[in-house]
């Protein structure tokens, strides 16, 4: 995790790194997911143009986006096989849990990571969760982990998948562009592959 972050409060440090820890323990603690679709994300911000200061608020608050998932049951979150309807209702959830356990704070950290906890899986066509928003209704932020956030679980091995190639995921990252993604988006993420791809293989050999 990064730790320098002078500029926020200390006790929204603490607090932070605490909900970041938490979201690790997804797939029962043996993931790092949140800590590397955070630095991705980071990356898309800066090219997008974001100061170092944004972009780093930005990996603060993006590392909370699944701290929800601590409110879904084990049979759900680690099921190797397909969520039946009911299972899928229990998953999509995780949104809304993640937006009420972070709540309403004074830092814009935390009131930018409940808004990336709430709509990182609203799709630009408007079929995504949990409230079916579309276009640029949806949160820039919320946009920018949706494709980092795909791209880092495509190619991590889950319960119920084998891990995609890179790859493949970029091309799925591609195809989804006007669909699931902000099209004004993908680009700036192809431009950042190259080092979200060695970002990635640090993290692994770490």
């Amino acid at each position: 995790m990064q730790k320098n972050n002078s500029y926020l409060p200390k006790i929204s440090q603490s607090a932070i790194y605490k909900l970041w820890a938490a979201s690790e323990y997804e797939e029962n603690g043996t993931s790092i997911h949140a800590t590397r679709m955070s630095y991705f994300s980071r990356l898309i911000g800066l090219a997008y143009g974001m100061t170092d200061e944004e972009a780093n608020l930005l990996l603060l608050a993006s590392s909370m986006h699944d701290v929800g998932k601590i409110g879904i049951p084990d049979s759900v979150l680690l099921k190797p096989m397909e969520l039946d309807n009911n299972e899928w209702t229990a998953m999509k959830a995780h949104t809304t849990i993640g937006a009420e356990i972070i709540g309403n704070h004074n830092s814009v950290a935390f009131r930018m990571a409940k808004i990336i906890a709430l709509t990182h899986h609203e799709r630009w066509d408007g079929t995504g969760y949990p409230n079916g928003l579309r276009g640029e209704k949806i949160p820039f932020f919320g946009r920018i982990v949706a494709i980092s956030d795909v791209f880092d679980a495509l190619t991590t091995v889950r319960p119920y998948k084998k891990a995609w190639s890179e790859e493949e995921a970029v091309e799925a990252i591609k195809m989804g562009s006007g669909s699931q993604f902000d099209p004004s988006l993908v680009p700036l993420f192809l431009d950042v592959v190259p080092v979200i791809k060695n970002m990635k293989k640090n993290f692994n050999n770490a």
